[in-house]
């Protein structure tokens, strides 16, 4: 695929991929915006707005929609997968024979399987047949509405092909939105799902009248459990204490505009899962992953025990005030912190920008 701009083709239209969207269009990418319902892409077509999510936003003027996933992969460099995790395998299933032999996929994903606990990517290679080296993570502490309005962030890109990684930034850099490389994909990838579930908890203390000590606490010694995960599944220590762990962790957990936190807010506040559910309105997946997020600790012998009380609690095996007593009445033990990665011997898991000069 030799052109002179960079194509990407989002699928979908909903709030991150429509600020994802947005962010490549800025950055000079010829984007095109795949949506199931054809009331939106009629209105970023006509009205370069995407009234669902964000009426008041206006969207750059070449940024495009359509509801045909054909043409929307014809010549696509990349593919954003912005979806819900678990409708990934189904949905990616029925768009896989109109994907590019050379096109990139990137997941923004951040969720596991229910029934095979995958990473996001793992379904992607294994639906598609696509080799892992083409397909790519972008992560990070990312409020859409933030990102919309044009405010500074950051994310990983990671990617075991570090020059898949450094194209993707490429062609997402811009003034506000400051993407570095990494080639940690599974670090990326269990920060970004388990934080969700940190978040909850974090909401649901929130949402029980209890202070920031305590939610301080479940960010803590949450990353901690994050972090025995991920190093057990295979990633770097060094990747969960940067944008893709910790950045991503605290934005979740302390923002009213996550959608998990707001969640675990109704719960703490004594509403039903169905009734939260109802009130926050969009895909929570901190619920959906929970119980896979624990059938990983069990597979790889880890301790989560944050997230085996939210689990527990989601699965109606636990009241709030049981789900608080359990946290607290865990034996003492001395505070582990994860070793400090090896400052010799490996290459640099994050790369600052290249595709233009730094603020």
């Amino acid at each position: 695929m030799q052109h002179s701009v960079a194509r990407a083709a989002v699928f979908s239209a909903g709030s991150w991929g429509t600020a994802v969207a947005k962010i490549m269009a800025d950055a000079g990418t010829d984007v095109i915006v795949h949506a199931r319902r054809a009331e939106i892409a009629d209105a970023i077509n006509t009205t370069h707005r995407n009234a669902d999510y964000f009426p008041d936003v206006d969207l750059p003027v070449g940024l495009t929609a359509t509801t045909d996933p054909a043409a929307a992969l014809e010549n696509a460099d990349f593919l954003v997968l912005s979806i819900p995790a678990q409708s990934l395998r189904e949905s990616l299933a029925s768009w896989t024979p109109h994907i590019g032999r050379d096109t990139v996929i990137v997941s923004l994903m951040k969720g596991i399987e229910r029934e095979t606990d995958l990473r996001a990517s793992e379904v992607i290679t294994e639906v598609t047949g696509i080799p892992a080296h083409r397909v790519a993570v972008l992560s990070g502490p990312n409020l859409a509405r933030e990102i919309m309005a044009g405010q500074p962030a950051a994310a990983t890109v990671a990617c075991s092909d570090d020059a898949a990684a450094t194209r993707i930034q490429r062609a997402c850099h811009t003034s506000y939105f400051r993407p570095y490389t990494s080639t940690d994909v599974i670090g990326c990838e269990l920060g970004g799902a388990v934080k969700n579930v940190i978040a909850l908890a974090v909401g649901i203390a929130a949402g029980m009248g209890l202070g920031h000590n305590t939610q301080a606490m479940l960010i803590t010694r949450g990353l901690a459990e994050t972090t025995r995960l991920a190093v057990a599944m295979g990633a770097h220590p060094g990747t969960l204490a940067g944008l893709a762990g910790l950045g991503d962790l605290v934005a979740t957990c302390s923002s009213p505009l996550s959608r998990n936190r707001t969640f675990g807010t109704h719960l703490g506040m004594g509403l039903s899962i169905e009734e939260a559910t109802t009130a926050t309105r969009q895909t929570t997946e901190g619920v959906k992953s929970a119980q896979a997020i624990l059938g990983l600790a069990h597979a790889h012998g880890v301790d989560m025990p944050i997230t085996d009380v939210v689990t527990a609690l989601l699965n109606g095996k636990i009241t709030l005030d049981q789900a608080t007593a359990a946290l607290m009445q865990r034996p003492p033990k001395p505070e582990r912190i994860p070793p400090a990665p090896p400052t010799t011997g490996l290459p640099p898991l994050i790369h600052l920008p290249t595709a233009r000069a730094l603020p």
